[in-house]
């Protein structure tokens, strides 16, 4: 189905516009990347944290083999809502950039300068003819020389950085919450519990919110990724004080 009469013969190339300038196969891809699983992420006071929800359909079902975060190099981390397989692709290309940078120049990658690589990526496939977007949206973060770096990236090749962030379903929401909560200086312990409320707003409305769920980590002034146990969150899940 074609969203109206507007758009016919021009929602079947990524590469022709509208008469009202739009670019339908990338308001689709994004389409995608909104009925994603929340991922969050923010900026704390030593570091950034990251936090994925994971649909677990069914008992069978591994949680730990549904991919939301993807380790890119030592010091960035990615999250992605949308496509997993196109997640899985960008990611890849990410992770190239990083490892020639690291052979070319004997240092780690920027992280603006990685987010940029991988950006252009996205708005070469919006571009060309025979290409179809990618339907996935990321948060690149990290800390390099510069600090703490939080980016989204975005299928139409744009690119913004954010102290705070949400990617996937119920996005809005989770962002009027971060614009009201978020704050400077945030403790990990603070922040944690920042990004569980707002996860619980990407929930169906009758769906659990449940930490074996849940998947959390964090880089911290040291620059190494370290997982927030199942645990902890239900500690921070379970603490009702602030």
């Amino acid at each position: 189905m074609y969203p109206g009469s507007q758009s016919v013969n021009y929602d079947r190339a990524a590469t022709m516009f509208s008469p009202d300038g739009r670019l339908y196969q990338v308001e689709y891809a994004s389409k995608i990347v909104s009925q994603g699983t929340l991922g969050v992420a923010c900026k704390y006071n030593d570091g950034i944290l990251f936090g994925a929800y994971k649909k677990i359909t069914s008992k069978l079902l591994i949680p730990a083999s549904v991919e939301k975060l993807f380790l890119i190099d030592n010091h960035v981390l990615g999250l992605s809502a949308g496509l997993v397989g196109d997640a899985r692709r960008i990611i890849g290309v990410a992770r190239q950039k990083a490892q020639e940078n690291k052979s070319y120049y004997d240092e780690p990658i920027q992280i603006e300068t990685l987010v940029k690589e991988v950006s252009n990526v996205n708005q070469i496939f919006t571009q060309y003819g025979g290409m179809r977007p990618f339907g996935v949206s990321l948060i690149i973060g990290g800390i390099d020389k510069s600090g703490k770096r939080l980016f989204e990236t975005e299928p139409s090749g744009a690119l913004a950085e954010y102290h705070a962030i949400a990617i996937g379903k119920n996005k809005n929401k989770a962002m009027e919450f971060f614009e009201k909560e978020w704050k400077e200086n945030l403790s990990k312990q603070v922040a944690s519990k920042l990004l569980l409320k707002a996860l619980k707003l990407g929930l169906d409305e009758k769906e659990t919110f449940d930490a074996h769920n849940l998947e959390f980590k964090f880089i911290d002034s040291a620059q190494k990724f370290n997982p927030i146990s199942e645990e902890e969150l239900n500690g921070l899940l379970n603490n009702k004080k602030e």
